[in-house]
């Protein structure tokens, strides 16, 4: 689950971490309003969306060359300009795609001088199983590109479960900036109450980009937070963060039903059960010639109505013109998805081609249902013959 920046500061701020301050605006007055509660003279208007690159980004309403998401202004005047461009229009960055996303926040703020730039982040590295620290010299700038380029600019180092964050690396995080005297020790204050709220949040990302030096303090200016989902039934207070006019339509209902599902560019709907296995179904699709129109995970332990969901999920896409269902069945039976496979058939009333892949716990079982079923399904052997038959299937319609 993501949140904005102005929330994420927020949560951080709580633990003691420096941001300058701000006040969310939800429309041009109150804008206009949160400047009164500023230091000024200076104050930054800012885009609110979930994706990043809203400096350099672009909005579909207004000509090209027009200022981006984030703006300077120097009255109330530039601060209301500013909102009334941005409120209600389709912000286009390098991650949210050509179709861009439509700003309904703002976070206007107090404006810094900044002397230099840092990135700084935590996440849950997989390979070790700990919590990272990634800290770079390079902040205010595309990391990906960084570590592409300069990969010697970027430390990473990882903390251990058993003792925690020490001292030792908030040195670490404060010799890979580059920096000295009461800086180093900002630096390693700021760096252990980070891994503090990633703890105490179950946080699965939080990215400072960037961490400024202004005069003779360190500043958090930008922030993003992401957190795991499995944990947020003990987090109320991050649940109730959500915002869900920054998600799919498509994705706001899975969830209902307990799918995991990402919603992808392609035609051909993907119903599987396991997110690996998911994953390896997509690339063969890629593969055959195809391209897959979604992620969906059924899960080990899908019912009927749970399958049902999943290809009213998939057909809900106007862009579906053929579905692949793969299944292997160790927890789940493939006697249930064959009947679960029937049934939703024949409620949304299918009219794309439907390739199914069946294979493990009474597999044969399920191959009879569905062969009896009298409906238009075309059986596969294996996955690539699965994926063949769709891309095939799609193409001839």
């Amino acid at each position: 689950m993501n949140i904005h920046e102005h929330q994420a500061k927020d949560l951080l701020a709580r633990f003691g971490v420096p941001v300058p301050k701000g006040v969310a605006a939800f429309s041009v007055e109150e804008a206009v309003a949160a400047v009164d509660s500023l230091p000024g003279p200076l104050y930054v208007v800012k885009a609110q969306i979930h994706a990043g690159g809203r400096g350099k980004g672009r909005f579909l309403e207004l000509p090209e060359g027009a200022k981006g998401g984030v703006r300077l202004a120097r009255s109330k005047d530039e601060v209301r300009a500013h909102a009334a461009e941005m409120l209600g229009n389709t912000l286009i960055t390098v991650q949210t795609g050509p179709a861009g996303r439509r700003v309904q926040r703002l976070y206007v703020t107090d404006g810094v001088d900044i002397d230099r730039e840092f990135y700084l982040a935590f996440l849950v590295d997989r390979a070790s199983g700990r919590i990272a620290a990634v800290v770079s010299t390079e902040g205010g700038m595309d990391i990906e590109k960084v570590a592409h380029e300069t990969p010697e600019k970027i430390v990473t180092l990882t903390v251990d479960p058993a003792t925690g964050w020490r001292p030792h690396h908030g040195r670490r995080v404060a010799a890979a900036l580059g920096l000295g005297g009461d800086l180093a020790a900002q630096a390693a204050d700021l760096a252990a109450k980070l891994y503090e709220a990633f703890v105490a949040l179950d946080a699965s990302q939080i990215e400072v980009n960037p961490l400024a030096i202004s005069g003779d303090r360190l500043l958090v200016l930008d922030a993003k937070m992401n957190f795991d989902s499995n944990a947020l039934p003990r987090h109320p207070e991050i649940v109730a963060l959500r915002d869900l006019n920054e998600e799919e339509p498509a994705e706001i209902e899975a969830s209902k039903h307990d799918l995991a599902f990402i919603k992808l560019d392609g035609n051909i709907g993907c119903l599987v059960n396991g997110a690996g296995l998911a994953m390896a179904t997509m690339d063969i699709i890629k593969l055959s010639g195809g391209e897959p129109a979604n992620f969906l995970d059924v899960g080990g332990g899908a019912s009927k109505e749970k399958v049902t969901a999943a290809f009213k999920l998939i057909l809900a896409d106007p862009a579906v013109r053929g579905i692949l269902v793969n299944i292997f069945g160790g927890i789940m039976r493939c006697d249930t998805i064959a009947e679960g496979i029937i049934a939703a058939a024949r409620e949304v009333d299918l009219k794309v081609p439907l390739v199914v892949r069946l294979e493990g716990t009474n597999v044969e079982l399920g191959k009879e249902i569905l062969a009896a079923s009298e409906l238009d399904i075309i059986p596969a052997d294996d996955l690539g013959d699965a994926a063949r038959k769709i891309v095939a299937a799609v193409k001839g319609a």
